[in-house]
């Protein structure tokens, strides 16, 4: 017989159920591991964390030893006696505050007066520039429409030579009214002359015929050494013929300089104010623009609506003065239309020259009806056509309208004063669109909170191009 072992028989495969039991079992032990090392990586960020904690707090203690033993150091050390060096004390806030307040206000004082020096030295300049600016304003329109059939050059060629005309036939007009009434008025003149001398001698003062002469022969001697002189004098005749002809002179000038403004702020309006525009700094363009146009809008609304009041001041003043049978109708309303381009007072001043008119014609009777006539439309125009018309873009107070009048002639006499209120009205517009872009303790546009304030504008990219149609 054979001793040798039968073959052993093979295991048995595991089956299905039995091999996803063992791969179960795998998986949560590979869950544990992976939480059980999780954990021990926690514990150490913790402990981590821990000792980052107690190192902190050692820093502080450390600090704040160090602070504590320097300021006893301080305190124990000798003062310095012997030193030069001033003791500084701490300023009061308030006091502070007044100073810088103080040295800003003195700043702005001296720039302003700089400028308005500047404004008087150069205005033979300034004034018919800015007698220009409002002319444009007005006609700005016409040069408007004409553009669209011929080129704008020659739309403001013959807009220019058009007024020139106008204004020229409504100067010859008058003239030949006064030179043609001059006689009945100077015979007027005579009589009323004798009526006040009659009036002085049986009126309230009683005044003699010696009285009156006397009061003639000091009047006369006065007018005689305005234009003699005593030996070695310059004569005052000659004095006021030098004066006469420097004033003719400015006035010329400035004539010549106003028509010559007048032609390129209609034609080249536009390309000046880019021009100008493109000075300012780049991020200050578009406010810089922005209030040009504001500015330009509200002196075409006040042209505009001052024309009107002034065409009604001098229509209505003329007709009542018309009514009358008064000399020199058509003077009186030339008068009164450009007298009230000075707002508030201007129509009344030159009203009085109609009431003079009066007096001087028809006697006292007629010169209060006529005064009477002047208050009536004015009143006409405060309280109706200058709120009706102004409106909110060209709201100025009074009281600064009367502030800019006395700066105006103050600065460039008569001239000053025409151009004074329209150019607050401008300042104003601007100044109300600035303040409006930003509210009280707004940072500017495009800046963080916590930067400082930027002295410029805010940070557009406009190309400061003008949009108003003639606009300089």
């Amino acid at each position: 017989m054979d001793d040798s072992e039968p073959p052993t028989a093979p295991e048995p495969r595991p089956s299905r159920a039995r091999r996803a039991e063992l791969r179960r079992a795998r998986a949560e032990r590979q869950q544990a591991a992976e939480q059980a090392a999780n954990q021990a990586v926690d514990q150490a960020e913790e402990e981590a964390e821990r000792a980052r904690g107690v190192l902190g707090q050692l820093s502080q203690l450390n600090a704040q030893w160090i602070s504590l033993r320097e300021e006893r150091e301080k305190q124990l050390a000798m003062p310095d006696v012997g030193s030069d060096r001033p003791v500084s004390a701490k300023v009061p806030a308030g006091v502070d505050l007044a100073a810088a307040w103080a040295w800003r206000f003195i700043v702005i004082v001296v720039a302003g007066a700089m400028v308005a020096y500047a404004v008087a030295y150069f205005s033979v300049v300034v004034v018919p520039v800015v007698v220009a600016l409002l002319i444009t304003a007005l006609v700005a329109p016409v040069v408007g429409g004409l553009a669209r059939v011929v080129p704008r050059g020659v739309a403001a060629l013959l807009t220019v030579v058009v007024g020139i005309a106008v204004i020229s036939a409504c100067l010859t007009f008058v003239g030949q009214q006064i030179a043609n009434g001059s006689t009945d008025l100077a015979d007027s003149t005579v009589q009323g002359l004798q009526q006040i001398r009659e009036w002085l001698k049986t009126g309230p003062l009683q005044a003699s015929d010696t009285q009156i002469d006397d009061y003639i022969n000091q009047a006369q001697d006065y007018i005689t050494q305005q234009f003699t002189s005593e030996p070695g004098q310059s004569s005052q005749l000659l004095t006021r013929i030098t004066e006469v002809g420097l004033t003719l002179s400015h006035v010329f000038a400035g004539f010549f300089i106003a028509l010559f403004s007048t032609y390129f702020f209609l034609a080249d309006g536009e390309r000046i104010w880019s021009w100008i525009v493109r000075l300012a700094p780049w991020s200050a363009r578009d406010r810089v623009d922005s209030s040009g146009h504001v500015a330009w809008i509200s002196l075409t609304q006040f042209v505009r609506a001052t024309v009107i009041v002034a065409f009604v001041d001098a229509v209505g003043i003329s007709v009542w003065a018309w009514a009358m049978g008064l000399p020199f109708v058509a003077a009186i309303g030339v008068l009164v239309f450009l007298g009230a381009f000075v707002p508030m007072i201007g129509a009344t001043i030159a009203g009085t020259v109609a009431v003079l008119v009066a007096l001087v014609d028809q006697g006292l009777w007629a010169a209060l009806i006529m005064l009477i006539g002047v208050i009536v439309v004015q009143q006409l125009e405060g309280h109706i056509l200058q709120p009706f018309l102004m409106g909110r873009w060209v709201s100025v107070h009074p009281l600064a309208v009367i502030v800019a009048i006395a700066v105006g002639v103050l600065l460039a006499g008569v001239a000053g004063a025409l151009v004074a209120v329209p150019t607050a009205a401008a300042l104003n517009a601007v100044v109300l669109h600035l303040a409006s872009l930003t509210g009280p303790g707004e940072p500017e546009p495009g800046l963080d909170p916590g930067d400082p304030p930027a002295l410029s504008a805010d940070g557009g990219t406009g190309t400061g191009t003008g949009t108003g149609e003639g606009r300089a």
